[in-house]
């Protein structure tokens, strides 16, 4: 069976059942899993699926995708960047990480920081830095997302008014063309905004896959970015714009785990 006709077989399964396999798209199909492999590389870079672990959902536009289908999905992009990060921050500072999978991974670099005060509204950030004991852990309390940790709403960003940070590390769920910094969760993007306000340095996370999405809810601009963190070279108009407002580019190889700046 040829590409072309594979392609808009494996889409219709997808818009069908929400999710497609490796597995048994080569079942299906009567092709070898290497091939489906990269039918759903090819339809990921086109922007018609997303790739997680074991095969592809359909990409997300107003809802965002499960969270262990996220913590799953590009996991050793996410820890080069997340190296980076941790490089980044020095010992006795205090920080803030916010929701996503991303700040868990940045989360985990920093177990052996020392002194660091870190404010969170993730509890997985939460726990993980719980095993650190020179990192005093402050949670914002909020109302609790039980999908993923998350907390938002008026407590949560009462609660980070109060503090000033040296470092402000962010994710997101998509990032535009434009460079516009986007998500799902209004209440989560005035967390964000709320954060980014009260953070000397900012830092955002995003990896590639999040060139490839959309979300509705904008917020802010890379252009209010100090150090925009991916795992990918950024698209040549986006990267143009990053160098006119003075954002800098940190590309994390996650083969190598080497990286680059811009």
């Amino acid at each position: 069976m040829s590409q072309s006709i594979r392609h808009p077989e494996i889409l219709e399964i997808a818009r069908r059942d929400g999710k497609v396999t490796v597995e048994h798209l080569a079942d299906h199909l009567g092709v070898t899993l290497q091939t489906i492999r990269r039918d759903l590389s090819d339809l990921a870079d086109a922007g018609k699926l997303e790739r997680v672990h074991g095969g592809a959902v359909l990409p997300s536009g107003t809802i965002n995708i499960a969270y262990e289908e996220r913590r799953r999905l590009n996991a050793e992009g996410k820890t080069a960047m997340a190296r980076a990060c941790a490089a980044m921050i020095p010992e006795d500072c205090a920080i803030f990480l916010n929701i996503g999978t991303s700040t868990e991974a940045v989360a985990n670099e920093l177990l052996h920081h020392r002194n660091l005060l870190v404010v969170t509204n993730n509890m997985n950030v939460a726990n993980i830095l719980a095993r650190n004991p020179d990192c005093e852990v402050v949670v914002t309390g909020g109302a609790l997302r039980q999908s993923d940790g998350g907390l938002t709403g008026d407590i949560t960003t009462a609660a980070i008014r109060k503090f000033k940070f040296d470092f402000g590390v962010i994710g997101c769920s998509a990032v535009d063309h434009d460079g516009d910094i986007l998500d799902f969760d209004l209440r989560e993007v005035g967390v964000s905004q709320t954060i980014l306000g009260q953070s000397r340095r900012k830092i955002l996370l995003a990896d590639h896959t999040k060139f490839k999405r959309k979300a509705p809810a904008q917020i802010g601009s890379l252009s209010g970015i100090d150090v925009f963190v991916t795992d990918a070279p950024v698209p040549p108009g986006l990267a143009a714009r990053c160098t006119d407002w003075g954002t800098q580019v940190q590309v994390c190889l996650p083969d190598t785990l080497d990286t680059t700046s811009v």
